[in-house]
C-alpha cells in the first residue's frame, strides 16, 4: 500500500535564551552584555512512514516533541535536517484557534478560513449551514470570537476543517476540550473518515482513544521514537516515565 506520509531522519531543535532584557533601560546600562542560548533538541533522527487509509495514533509525556512534529508535518516548520514526504491535499488542525481573528465573528472566521483553504465561494454557500450545525454554535455566529470559551473555539476550529476536502488530516488534542456530546460527534466522524479511507494522524493523551480508532500507534519520549506498532502492543508495554492516560 503506497505511504500516505514518510518521515525520514528528521531533526528539530531550538534555542532557549538564559536571559531576557525586556527594559530599554537594561539595554542602555548593560549594551554589551550578550544572552546566552541553550539548544533544546525537540526531535532526533525521527524515521516512520503512514499508509493512506490509515488511522495512525502519536503520544507521550509532555515535552516529548509530539505538537513539533505535527508542526513539522503541516509545513509550518521546517527540519533542521531529514526529509518529510505528505501525499495528498492536508487539512491540518494543529492548535486550537490558529488562523482565528479573535477580533471577528464567526461568520467572518468561517468565510475567512475556508476560503483559505481553497473553497469555492460555491462550496463555501453550500457547506456554511452545515459547518455551523456541526459546531452548534448557530446563535453565537455573530459573536467575536475573543469571547469565546476554549471549547467554542475548538467545536469551531473542527467543524471547519472536517469541510475542507483532504486525503490527509493532522489533529492535535482535538477532544482535549470538548464537552462529552461533541465527543461522541467527533468519533462518528473518525469512523466515517475510516469508510472513506482518509488519512488521519492524530495526537493525543487519551489513550483509550488510541486503542479505539487508531490502527497504529507512535511513542514519542523524548524527541525520539521509542516504538512503533499495534496500538495494544505499545500502550501497554513498560516504558521510560509515566505516560499521561
Amino acid at each position: 500500500m503506497a505511504s500516505a506520509i514518510e518521515v525520514a531522519g528528521v531533526s528539530k531543535s531550538f534555542l532557549i535564551p538564559h536571559e531576557q532584557r525586556t527594559y530599554f533601560k537594561e539595554y542602555f546600562l548593560h549594551p554589551f552584555r550578550r544572552t546566552q542560548y541553550e539548544r533544546n533538541e525537540a526531535l532526533r533522527d525521527v524515521t516512520f512512514s503512514v499508509e493512506a487509509g490509515e488511522f495512525f495514533g502519536i503520544f507521550g509525556p509532555n515535552g516529548s516533541g509530539k505538537s513539533t512534529l505535527l508542526r513539522i508535518l503541516a509545513g509550518i516548520y521546517v527540519a533542521d535536517a531529514g526529509r518529510v514526504r505528505v501525499n495528498g491535499l492536508l487539512s491540518p488542525f494543529i492548535e486550537l484557534g490558529v488562523g482565528f481573528d479573535l477580533e471577528l465573528n464567526a461568520r467572518d472566521n468561517i468565510r475567512i478560513n475556508a476560503t483559505l483553504a481553497g473553497l469555492t465561494r460555491r462550496q463555501l454557500d453550500a457547506r456554511f449551514d452545515e459547518i455551523l450545525e456541526f459546531s452548534e454554535l448557530e446563535r453565537f455566529v455573530d459573536q467575536k470570537l475573543k469571547n469565546y470559551s476554549s471549547g467554542m473555539l475548538m467545536r469551531l476550529a473542527y467543524s471547519i476543517a472536517i469541510q475542507i476536502p483532504f486525503d490527509v488530516l493532522l489533529l492535535d488534542e482535538v477532544l482535549a476540550v470538548g464537552d462529552e456530546s461533541f465527543q461522541q460527534k467527533c468519533f462518528a466522524t473518525f469512523e466515517r473518515f475510516k469508510v472513506e479511507g482518509k488519512t488521519v494522524v492524530l495526537v493525543t493523551h487519551q489513550l483509550d482513544l488510541l486503542k479505539g480508532f487508531c490502527d497504529r500507534v507512535l511513542l514519542l519520549e523524548h524527541g525520539v521514537v521509542s516504538a512503533v506498532g499495534a496500538p495494544a502492543d505499545v500502550i501497554d508495554a513498560p516504558h521510560e516515565g509515566a505516560l499521561v492516560g
